[in-house]
């Protein structure tokens, strides 16, 4: 199998009418499907909650807007999704690696047709605006695009060292049943990305979306339906992430847990996964993706990039309304410059405006109500840690919005500049010198992104050096990781480093097995 090499999907651009217009005709056709009953999809059947229960998916931007209603599964459906991973397992490793890799390269291709599409159902279940939702579409046509490439490059022979008594092989096979957890924040990315890695390298998989997702998450398993998985090879299950995930993760025959979410459930999963139970002959394996606390620092060698900064500190903090792990939540200023720049951020962000993600507005609904409460909690108790200067309540709207918050002053070691808050909020942090600020940004249990705004050479290899985050990015955003371009995942708190979309990820999903044949006696 020949391929050309691999290459990102671009984004849309948007301001062409063109475009716009396909997007909003994708808008028109997923309105016209809201409140639909989905099943779920296990052995190659769609089947329903074996206890009746179900559960609704509603539209963040309009919370009287249910998206779809979808099945609760039972303890014992969760088991049976394992046991069925389990039994197709042998099938499915057995496949050619060439074609595993055809059928993400058809879904790659059904994908990309229907790319405003997937948007569509990204802007009204998670309250993506355009952009952002064409954003994770094309990430993931990328993962299907790559793991394929990549499959075929770890399914060659590896090279050893040549001995004149034996015949040696060194080679790659799959674990077993993956259980794949993703997030809602990235519905259709990181999903496609965790799963299609277990796929490609010859695992079968249960994937439990998140249950603020669970329509993207059905699509994308009928778009892999239709580019040819086999039955009980793709597994989906929806349902409470307590009962039915911790279901998953215990199960004796599940083999290893591919996560993405927020720390604590994190280290839950991690830990569930550790004990051994009872007839279980493996230790599990464990990628957990967590949270961030990220840090910008802005020196006072700026020059020309004064402009760049400030729109690069607005697109890491109220892109997607702060909902990425990679979002900017601590910006660490030097005292010199620091006046002068933080009111220039707190000028651009007041003129963001809030409002509905169908109608692209930049800055949109955060995921749902337990979601307003908890930030709404922490912007309580940032106006007893710093002083709030923008924002800080709630927009108008029947959605779950809130305004674009800056608090200046912090201290770094505030709550709100230590602890994962996950919206629309902003720390704004002193440092003496850009010594101290790489020292303050590295204050925090976790390590997943930051980056640096200096002309000063010195200053950049200090931070290359210094500043401990899996993705640390120079005078740019820390958001918007491309595929093998920026390999994604963090130190610390923030997870294993799992580096998704990089050249070693599929690894993670596969065992190297060593042969040695003697042939001369």
């Amino acid at each position: 199998m020949a391929l050309t090499p691999f290459k990102n999907e671009p984004f849309t651009d948007f301001s062409k009418p063109e475009n716009a217009e396909a997007m909003r005709k994708a808008l028109e056709k997923v309105y016209s499907e809201f409140g639909k009953t989905y099943k779920m999809f296990i052995d190659g059947k769609w089947v329903e909650s074996a206890s009746g229960e179900t559960f609704k998916s509603i539209n963040p931007s309009n919370k009287d807007e249910v998206v779809g209603v979808f099945q609760r599964a039972t303890v014992e459906q969760a088991n049976e999704a394992v046991e069925v991973a389990y039994r197709h397992f042998d099938y499915w490793k057995r496949i050619a690696p060439e074609e595993r890799a055809a059928i993400l390269l058809r879904a790659a291709e059904l994908m990309r047709r229907r790319k405003h599409e997937f948007s569509a159902w990204m802007v009204y279940e998670v309250g993506k605006n355009w952009a952002e939702a064409d954003g994770d579409v094309a990430e993931a046509i990328d993962y299907l695009e790559f793991y394929s490439r990549e499959m075929l490059r770890y399914a060659q022979p590896q090279p050893l060292t040549a001995i004149p008594t034996e015949h040696n092989e060194y080679f790659y096979i799959p674990l077993g049943p993956v259980v794949v957890i993703p997030p809602w924040n990235f519905p259709l990315a990181i999903l496609t990305g965790m799963t299609v890695a277990a796929l490609v390298t010859g695992n079968t998989v249960v994937l439990k979306p998140a249950s603020d997702a669970p329509a993207v998450a059905t699509k994308f398993v009928e778009l892999m339906i239709e580019a040819g998985i086999p039955d009980g090879v793709l597994n989906l299950v929806t349902g409470p992430g307590g009962s039915i995930g911790d279901a998953l993760v215990k199960h004796p025959k599940t083999r290893m847990v591919a996560f993405t979410g927020s720390k604590e459930v994190g280290i839950h999963i991690y830990e569930t996964a550790a004990k051994v139970q009872p007839g279980q002959i493996w230790l599990k394996r464990v990628i957990a993706e967590m949270g961030g606390k990220d840090a910008t620092i802005i020196d006072d060698e700026l020059g020309m990039l004064w402009d760049d900064a400030i729109k690069a500190v607005l697109a890491g903090a109220y892109g997607f309304q702060g909902q990425k792990c990679s979002a900017l939540s601590r910006l660490i200023v030097v005292e010199s410059i620091y006046d002068k720049f933080v009111d220039a951020v707190i000028e651009a962000a007041s003129k963001l405006k809030v409002g509905p993600a169908d109608e692209n507005y930049p800055v949109g609904p955060v995921i749902n109500e337990a979601a307003v409460r908890k930030i709404m909690t922490y912007i309580e108790i940032g106006k007893g840690e710093g002083k709030l200067v923008l924002g800080g309540e709630r927009a108008e709207g029947n959605g779950f919005y809130i305004k674009p918050t800056i608090f200046k002053d912090v201290p770094e070691d505030a709550r709100i500049a230590q602890e994962e808050i996950f919206g629309p909020v902003l720390s704004v942090i002193k440092a003496k010198d850009f010594d101290d600020a790489i020292r303050i940004a590295n204050n925090t249990v976790y390590g997943l992104t930051g980056s640096a705004y200096t002309l000063n050479p010195a200053k950049i290899k200090k931070a290359k050096e210094e500043f401990h985050v899996g993705n640390l990015y120079i005078n740019r955003k820390c958001t918007g990781a491309l595929v093998d371009v920026h390999p994604f995942g963090g130190f610390n708190m923030s997870g294993t480093d799992s580096k998704a979309g990089g050249r070693d990820y599929l690894l993670l999903f596969l065992q190297a097995k060593s042969v040695s044949e003697r042939y001369k006696f």
